[in-house]
């Protein structure tokens, strides 16, 4: 195995396998990625037994000999960060190492047999489309904050995908709020399929995203999804679980309906949050005609108040949220206005943006 490439050609396919790689392995052939050699094509293979990435790089100049062997993945990435910009780089393999020169440098790295780098298990898929790349990453972007992290019920730590004929929906919950997302897509199905994405895999595939004109082909099997593009092949293990029943958390009963500017509402947020609850992160909304007041306080006996002008007629009503889950909803959402929907102080808030979008988001209210 001897070859060479371009410092650039190499660096961003092996950064974003290598953030695949987990630092911390009980395996050590986990820590490595896998460099193999096929004509003049390189793939470079990263997993963690969950997510597994296969980035490609066409070689400008022919290889002397192909093959495969596995390398430290960080030490690798480290080295070619290091290298100065333009530089090419030679990888050659010898007793069992892995010598790479560039310039006057040289180091050479330990490696494992190629032999013994797991597979993850490639099964038909029973759902096949493509999307836009850009569009791809809306979906995500919009949802994948409400996602939870290390909640006990484990199903909530990943992303929900229900494929339908003509659209392609993503939704996230922790709980506490919930986010959701559709896509007109050229999908055929006959029935709904919905799969749960681990949390890792939604990160990962929302990075991998960066031509936003290029397609994006889809493949969902019965325990796996695979992306794929030109430059990436990605993998993920679907979660083994029952996603919570996201209909019956969309209020349907609203009775007060508020529109205001998302960025006066976003600023005023911000500047509540500085003395709200740091635990707790609660503010009051104190809701009257042709205005929102906004107050927070803390255990320092600290407030911050804030009034703003909304587009609202009809009875007053206090509410409490955690700002930062308003915060979250602010930032994703586009447009001049916000849609905000409301029955009652104990019941869910239904944020959207004023004009017909392709997002909803939900937010359950704090006793305060």
């Amino acid at each position: 195995m001897k070859f060479v490439i371009s410092r650039e050609a190499l660096l961003t396919p092996l950064n974003l396998v290598a953030g695949v790689v987990e630092r911390r392995q009980t395996l050590p052939i986990l820590s490595n990625v896998m460099l193999e050699l096929e004509g003049n094509q390189l793939s470079i293979t990263g997993t963690d037994l969950e997510v597994e990435l296969v980035g490609r790089v066409t070689l400008e100049q022919a290889p002397q000999s192909g093959g495969e062997i596995t390398v430290p993945a960080r030490k690798l990435a480290d080295i070619c960060k290091s290298l100065p910009d333009g530089c090419d780089i030679e990888f050659s393999l010898d007793d069992q190492r892995v010598i790479v020169r560039s310039g006057r440098s040289r180091f050479t790295l330990s490696t494992l047999s190629a032999s013994d780098f797991p597979n993850v298990e490639q099964s038909p898929g029973s759902q096949n489309f493509s999307v836009k790349q850009g569009d791809l990453k809306r979906l995500i972007d919009r949802t994948s904050f409400a996602m939870a992290q290390q909640d006990v019920r484990y199903y909530l730590n990943g992303m929900l995908w229900e494929v339908q004929s003509g659209q392609l929906r993503v939704v996230a919950t922790d709980g506490h709020r919930l986010a959701l997302c559709t896509l007109a897509a050229d999908i055929t199905s006959s029935e709904s399929l919905q799969v749960i994405l681990p949390r890792k895999g939604v990160i990962e595939l929302a990075r991998l995203m960066m031509n936003e004109n290029d397609d994006v082909q889809i493949v969902i099997g019965s325990n796996h999804i695979r992306a794929t593009t030109n430059e990436f092949t990605f993998t993920s293990k679907l979660v083994d679980g029952k996603f919570p029943d996201y209909d019956r958390v969309l209020p349907k009963a609203s009775t007060k309906t508020i529109f205001g500017s998302r960025t006066d509402l976003r600023q005023a947020f911000s500047r509540t949050a500085i003395l709200s609850n740091e635990k707790y992160r609660g503010v009051r909304l104190l809701l009257s005609d042709g205005s929102i007041q906004i107050v927070a306080n803390n255990p320092e006996q600290e407030e911050a108040e804030e009034i703003v002008s909304v587009e609202y007629q009809g009875e007053s009503l206090e509410i409490g949220f955690n700002v930062s889950y308003l915060l979250d909803v602010m930032g994703v959402l586009s447009g001049e206005k916000v849609k905000l929907s409301l029955a009652d102080a104990n019941s869910s808030a239904l944020l959207e943006e004023s004009e017909a979008g392709d997002s909803m988001y939900v937010v359950m209210p704090m006793r305060l």
